[in-house]
């Protein structure tokens, strides 16, 4: 079985570059996405598999939760973690409702993201 894809979307390129690299030295492969046009061409791509989706809330061409919408109906199986530096009860309870695997607030620390995206990967797989 092949390494898992992950697609890392975020408009600020240190943090896309640092999200990446974590992942890519974990053993992951990973896609970037600067918008949430590119983050949608990216997941739309016949054959392209994606495992699981780390999205930011904040782009220049979408400041809410339809980009997440938008993925869950191109790839419904594929896990999405929502990053948000303006993380709200309110926004986490919407972002579950749309199918988020879960929200995770800005800034976080880098040692967080390969168990994270391995157990919404593996709950994937268990559907």
């Amino acid at each position: 079985m092949s390494s898992p894809t992950v697609l890392v979307v975020d408009d600020e390129p240190l943090i896309r570059w640092s999200v990446a690299e974590t992942l890519a030295d974990s053993g992951y492969r990973v896609k970037e996405a600067g918008d949430a046009r590119s983050a949608l061409q990216a997941i739309a791509v016949p054959g392209a598999e994606t495992d699981a989706v780390l999205l930011d809330l904040w782009l220049p061409d979408s400041q809410n939760l339809t980009v997440l919408s938008a993925i869950r109906g191109l790839s419904p199986t594929t896990p999405v973690i929502l990053m948000t530096a303006h993380g709200t009860d309110d926004l986490c309870a919407e972002a579950r409702a749309r199918g988020a695997f879960m929200t995770l607030d800005k800034p976080f620390d880098m040692s967080v993201l390969p168990p994270l995206v391995e157990a919404a990967v593996a709950s994937s797989r268990a559907h």
